[in-house]
């Protein structure tokens, strides 16, 4: 039984969803203590919930603490993750809120179902564009694509739009098993900039605020001289909601970048903080943003060889989860710099294999 404090570091829900992984990849048991102890109110909550549940059922998981507030969870996997289509529904599995991010559930069973011995088809439902995760657009424009580089071969398709509070979204992955090991990734240099893509979303909201948050972001990217082709959309969903999602294309390396709207909020205000982020790691040179550089973690303790990027940020969430992956592989993660500057991280990766 591997021991996890679930109060280290950024002390939230990063270090549940990766406990939770390892674990059921590793068929390790993993206890959590101080469950989210650094967050108000502390303890699991329905999205955090669903994770747990969705896993368990994969490996067919003894649980204890699975319920809403618990701060101690216990977590041992009797067999590898079962691939095949699976729905996994936020509500229903947790028994309440429906606007649990979706891709932080995909967090929690991608890379247990990656090594699984066949294809997998999950429906996820919830909230697809929501605070505090990454929204679909990330996965799907920057996520996905690069670590497709390194052996993982997945695709993603948006069917509902769901946003916060009312959520009620879906989207959906198909997921082929890796080959072997995954290859190491080197992103030291991003190249050329080829693109900034990326659309203004209304739901259940007049038209014209997707338009203005499109027409200001494309006003202030053009004034910075990137290359922009951005569109508006209105949607209908469960809810209302609206935000500007933002990918940018280097040669080498890829970026997301997104703010959601709120009640009372300018649309010009949403598109200046998406585009305040954009450019702040533009004009940084350096190829990996501060959201990907920890999701990279993973993947690269997997690999074979030895994978090395630049970001812009070393965040708490960076070295929080290097802390707990080095708990449950014989990996080497080394995080050059201070927490809250640009920095390098070098990671010798065990060359993983399919259990059985």
């Amino acid at each position: 039984m591997i021991h996890v404090d679930g109060s280290f570091g950024e002390g939230g829900g990063q270090i549940l969803r990766t406990a939770l992984a390892l674990a059921a990849l590793t068929g390790q048991g993993v206890h959590i203590s101080r469950i989210r102890a650094g967050r108000t109110p502390p303890g699991l909550a329905a999205q955090h919930l669903s994770g747990v549940r969705a896993l368990a059922r994969l490996c067919q998981a003894r649980v204890t603490g699975d319920e809403i507030r618990s701060t101690e969870l216990t977590f041992v996997p009797k067999i590898p993750a079962r691939p095949g289509r699976h729905l996994l529904d936020v509500e229903a599995l947790s028994g309440r809120g429906s606007a649990g991010s979706t891709t932080l559930l995909l967090q929690t069973v991608l890379w247990p179902l990656a090594y699984a011995p066949a294809p997998s088809h999950l429906v996820l439902r919830g909230g697809t564009h929501v605070a505090w995760s990454p929204p679909y657009d990330y996965v799907e424009g920057v996520f996905l694509p690069t670590v497709a580089r390194m052996g993982l071969h997945a695709s993603c398709h948006l069917v509902r739009w769901g946003f916060y509070p009312a959520g009620g979204g879906e989207m959906e992955v198909r997921l082929e098993p890796v080959s072997g090991t995954l290859s190491p990734l080197v992103l030291e240099e991003r190249g050329a900039i080829q693109a900034v893509r990326g659309r203004g979303v209304a739901s259940n909201l007049p038209s014209h605020i997707p338009q203005r948050m499109v027409n200001r972001a494309r006003n202030v990217l053009v004034q910075a001289g990137l290359p922009v082709h951005l569109t508006p959309l209105r949607v209908s969903g469960r809810g209302p909601g609206a935000g500007l999602f933002l990918t940018v294309q280097y040669e080498r390396a890829l970026a997301g970048f997104a703010a959601l709207g709120a009640r009372g909020k300018p649309s010009e205000r949403v598109a200046d903080e998406a585009c305040e982020q954009l450019l702040a790691h533009h004009r940084s040179g350096l190829p990996v943003d501060p959201y990907l550089a920890d999701q990279l973690l993973i993947p690269m303790a997997l690999a074979q060889g030895t994978s090395h990027f630049h970001t812009t940020c070393v965040t708490r969430h960076l070295l929080t989860n290097a802390h707990v992956i080095r708990g449950f592989l014989d990996c080497t993660i080394q995080v050059e710099g201070a927490e809250g500057e640009p920095g390098r991280v070098v990671v010798e990766g065990v060359g993983w294999r399919r259990r059985g």
